[in-house]
């Protein structure tokens, strides 16, 4: 399996590119010194650099798409989700956290995560400030020759690094200062989401070149968020009157609306990981079709044989979890295998999210590590089983066995898990030592909205 390398703003300018089944790959400036004969002799040993307008138009597609899961998907699925009284804080966080990863990813998040560094943990300082990016500059997608302006590349990269953290916060929603979310939303980008994005998908990565494969995010995003809001839940505390008062959503209509945006926004998540228009897009998209079709009525008939009734809110948590769960694989498994690890993460994320989490007391407010957590871990190992081509994948790189495969996704599932839990409890406890993660009680039972932004979502 060969990565494509940067375009060094060198004399010695190439593309080396190769078929990728898992990750975006490195990049850096490109361009050309003609009167060096280095050069000269580089470019004739190398394919000519091209640009394809259709692979340009669907990336900036795809970044849109994206951002359209954040906002307003997220959003509204999360805002339905919580009591009337916090419908606001939840808006809130999620645009404001948009914005300050934008700005952050622009001025050193890149750099850290795809720098063209040789560490396997950080891409290092070499674009701070997007220093040498030019509309010259390129990105290598996974085909010989083929090339996307860095641009694209840099502002489809954002869009996941925009709503990782804003994952975050369904875990300890209805009960969290606002500062305080924006502080650990800098601070854990920064030392945990750019280097698990580098170890992952850049070309110098280290869980990258164990061969892991993880098409769009399953331990990037996913298994990220989900442990990162499980160590929030316990260490922020449960809401005040958690298991006495009625803490009911107040809008399925709404859940329901930002959950339909997110699947639909969710194919230029994982459709757009193939950075090419063409038949690994396609798979991807119906992937992210029936992977969520399988876990959306999975949900519902375990939820009907074990309550009696299926419920709007199981069928939305349903098609969640087959999102999560098909991330990984969506570029990698076959349409029926994705119905499969579809509706084997619903069945594990319904049991987590209606038996674990009564059973050991904590107050995941939104389910994130339910679903989002769980979800990821069951569809980055299953990415390993399904990719298979006997269960209808593509196949495995030269010499890996399934077991070998499945092993390599456990090891990586397992530095995620550990790196993102340990560095993420020591970021509550600086947040908590700075600002507080708590409002007072008094402000928790009256509301976020009005306690934290003097505003509210309805008017008597």
């Amino acid at each position: 399996m060969n990565i494509p390398t940067s375009l060094k703003s060198t004399a010695r300018a190439a593309l080396v590119g190769g078929l990728a089944l898992t990750a975006f790959g490195t990049l850096a400036a490109f361009a050309q010194d003609a009167a060096a004969p280095a050069a000269e002799a580089a470019a004739e040993a190398a394919p000519a650099a091209t640009m394809d307008k259709g692979d340009t138009a669907w990336m900036l597609v795809s970044s849109l798409l994206v951002l359209f899961m954040l906002l307003p998907g997220l959003g509204l699925f999360y805002g339905g989700l919580v009591r009337a009284k916090n419908m606001l804080s939840v808006l809130m966080q999620c645009t404001v956290i948009c914005a300050l990863v934008i700005v952050i990813w622009v001025v050193w998040g890149y750099s850290f995560a795809f720098g063209g560094g040789t560490s396997p943990y950080w891409g290092g300082f070499g674009k701070l400030f997007l220093s040498g990016v030019t509309m010259d500059s390129v990105a290598a997608t996974f085909t010989d020759g083929v090339v996307l302006p860095e641009y694209v590349f840099i502002v489809f990269q954002m869009t996941f690094a925009c709503i990782t953290p804003a994952l975050i916060v369904g875990a300890f929603a209805e009960r969290i200062k606002f500062s305080a979310v924006l502080l650990f939303v800098a601070l854990w980008v920064t030392l945990v989401y750019f280097p698990i994005a580098h170890m992952v998908w850049d070309g110098s990565g280290m869980i990258f070149n164990w061969g892991a494969l993880d098409f769009a995010g399953g331990t990037v995003v996913h298994i990220n968020a989900g442990i990162a809001a499980l160590v929030g839940s316990i260490m922020v505390g449960k809401r005040v009157g958690y298991g006495k008062d009625n803490m009911a959503p107040h809008s399925m209509t709404l859940t329901m609306v930002g959950a339909s945006i997110l699947w639909v926004g969710w194919f230029g998540f994982n459709a757009g990981s193939n950075l090419e228009a063409n038949a690994g897009a396609a798979l991807a998209m119906i992937n992210t079709f029936t992977a969520t079709a399988g876990a959306i009525l999975a949900w519902v008939i375990i939820e009907g044989l074990a309550r009696g009734k299926a419920s709007m809110l199981g069928a939305v948590s349903g098609m969640i979890a087959g999102l999560v769960a098909v991330t990984p694989a969506a570029g990698i498994v076959g349409p029926v295998g994705a119905i499969v690890l579809g509706a084997i993460a619903s069945a594990v994320c319904y049991y987590f999210v209606a038996v674990v989490k009564i059973k050991m007391g904590y107050d995941d407010s939104l389910d994130v590590f339910g679903i989002h957590g769980v979800g990821g871990i069951i569809g980055a190992i299953g990415t390993g089983v399904f990719a298979s081509s006997s269960l209808g994948g593509i196949g495995y790189a030269d010499g890996v066995s399934m077991g070998g495969q499945v092993w390599t996704q456990i090891m990586a599932v397992l530095v995620t898990v550990i790196w993102c839990g340990v560095i993420s409890a020591i970021l509550y406890k600086v947040v908590d030592a700075i600002v507080g993660l708590r409002p007072t009680e008094e402000a928790e039972r009256q509301g976020l909205d009005v306690t934290s932004h003097g505003e509210v979502a309805y008017h008597s």
